[in-house]
């Protein structure tokens, strides 16, 4: 017989409690026909609560000693309770990311967008540059033109 332990659901609706129990493989969730309950998970506490996952480590090292496999949830409570070794996270797949010729075309459209952006803040540069030089040939101009007057 192949053992589990796993969670079966009780409590209200949208109140949700579960016993870790240990069944046969074949059973339902909820069947009723449960070798032990080694444990109690309630989701409703806070995750820093020692009430959220209460278990009975003896009777789980038993258990995991005969051959029961844990489902992945409770295979998470027996980690951290140090019982079993915690499943290595696997790598996440890149095909969210897009593709290298989108991104050498997106590349090179922003390198168009920072060069044409930089011409026009030199042309803007040169524009003012040129609007100030003449009022400053001008200020000159008129300044000499008292002066000499004052001279004779």
């Amino acid at each position: 017989m192949a053992t589990v332990i796993r969670l079966a659901r009780f409590g209200a609706k949208k109140r949700p409690y579960y016993h870790i129990v240990v069944t046969d493989s074949r059973n339902a969730r909820n069947s009723g026909n449960v070798l032990e309950t080694v444990g109690k998970y309630d989701p409703m506490q806070a995750k820093d609560s020692d009430k959220r996952v209460v278990l009975k480590i003896d009777a789980v090292k038993a258990w995991l000693a005969k051959g029961a496999k844990a489902s992945d949830r409770v295979h998470k409570f027996l980690a951290k309770a140090g019982l079993v070794a915690a499943k290595p996270v696997p790598n996440q797949t890149k095909k969210h990311l897009q593709s290298e010729k989108t991104q050498m075309k997106i590349k090179d459209k922003a390198d168009k967008l920072a060069k044409i952006a930089e011409e026009k803040a030199a042309a803007e540069a040169a524009a003012k540059a040129a609007a100030e030089a003449p009022a400053e040939e001008a200020a000159p101009a008129a300044e000499e033109a008292p002066a000499e007057t004052v001279a004779e």
